[in-house]
């Protein structure tokens, strides 16, 4: 078993509770509270669980230059966010590839153009894969509005997040037998926590260290990977417990200022470094080796920010385009047009007509009238129409 506790002299170096009997999670620190009320004296991991207490510097020489390099990829993501003025054009294109991406890694595989396609007619979604990760952008969106409306994620809003993801009122494991296997050879590899009171305990103090930022002096990137570790440790839920804990990634971030928008999403960079992925998750619980899970986390920060800010720049430099082409050639450019055709890399009639406030006919004429001229291309679903922002497509599904 694997503690972590703030109550230390040296905010910077972490207890780790070597226990040989219980798989390996963290303790972030004693007592646990839902009100984020410090307790008055930490409970010994040692009175509790029998091990051994040493001590793991987290802020290494490589740690921490990575995460110079890190924080300024981040700085920079959020600067050049700030250029595209409608929030929900990111949110939703970049939302909906993180959503494609991160079902991916749990093996729900759908194509772009399913799930645009999706977002069309979310009522007559056929495919279960596609359904699945429209369950996960509904989530991502709930989640980023709670923690602007709460300014905390509270083990209510994870519970909230998680039963969007897989559409059950669940909450937390009560029925002991989760374990995780080997997909290929079935052999058991980790078995979290067992019993529900001490999953709660374990989340109520997540909960802590992921909101009070006086337990722990860490920088917040390399909380964020003590937290996401901790949290697919603890695996709380029967299902979607990775899925959830990269959304809780994104939303840290934003909770704690490095990000305005939940636009950093790291599921394309395990996806690409899968193995390694579960294997330093693996080599934490079982030898302790938090530097290589650190670093991997830092880096797969600094690479996406670098992906996520050229797929932003693409997306501008196609807005500004597409803004001066309609401006200067149709009498009826909007700005709220525009964003419809960039909120939406699949648009429709009836999205025109509820965001813009305009007739079926006004609107179709517009579509049409910007499918002819090559901005758009029409296409067929069933007896309906719908019009593809083939350019923003391209972008998007690199």
């Amino acid at each position: 078993m694997v503690g972590i506790s703030p109550f230390i002299a040296r905010p910077e170096a972490i207890p780790i509770i070597a226990c040989s009997i219980i798989p390996t999670f963290i303790t972030l620190f004693g007592n646990s509270s839902c009100n984020f009320e410090k307790p008055k004296t930490p409970i010994s991991p040692k009175r509790r669980y029998g091990c051994s207490e040493i001590e793991k510097d987290l802020e290494t020489k490589e740690i921490l230059k990575k995460l110079a390099a890190a924080h300024r990829a981040l700085a920079e993501l959020k600067g050049v966010a700030t250029s595209i003025p409608n929030e929900s054009i990111l949110i939703n294109t970049l939302g909906l590839q993180e959503a494609k991406d991160s079902s991916a890694i749990e093996n729900i595989i759908t194509t772009h153009d399913d799930l645009y396609k999706a977002e069309l007619n979310v009522k007559e979604i056929k495919s279960l894969n596609a359904k699945e990760v429209h369950n996960y952008i509904e989530a991502l969106k709930k989640g980023f509005s709670l923690i602007s409306e709460r300014k905390h994620i509270t083990n209510n809003s994870i519970i909230e997040i998680q039963s969007l993801l897989e559409k059950n009122n669940a909450g937390f494991r009560k029925v002991p037998g989760t374990s995780l296997k080997n997909a290929s050879t079935g052999e058991i590899i980790y078995t979290p926590p067992q019993d529900i009171a001490e999953i709660n305990d374990l989340m109520s103090n997540l909960e802590i260290f992921i909101n009070d930022n006086e337990f722990s002096e860490l920088d917040p990137l390399i909380k964020m990977a003590i937290i996401h570790f901790q949290f697919e440790s603890i695996h709380p839920f029967y299902d979607g417990n990775g899925r959830t804990g990269r959304i809780i990634n994104v939303l840290y971030l934003v909770l704690q200022d490095l990000l305005n928008l939940p636009i950093l999403y790291l599921s394309k960079y395990i996806i690409a470094n899968k193995a390694d992925y579960y294997r330093l998750l693996q080599e934490v619980r079982d030898k302790e080796e938090w530097e290589e899970w650190i670093l991997f986390m830092l880096n797969a920060v600094i690479e996406t920010s670098k992906d996520t800010i050229s797929v932003i720049e693409k997306i501008k430099d196609l807005l500004i385009e597409y803004k001066h082409k309609i401006r200067n050639d149709y009498k009826f450019y909007s700005q709220d047009l525009l964003n419809n055709l960039f909120k939406h890399p699949y648009t429709k009639i009836e999205f025109l007509e509820q965001e813009l406030g305009i007739s079926r006919i006004t609107a179709a004429s517009y579509l049409n009238k910007l499918a002819d001229d090559g901005l758009l291309r029409k296409e067929k679903l069933g007896t309906a129409n719908y019009y593809v922002n083939h350019r923003l497509y391209e972008i998007l599904s690199k």
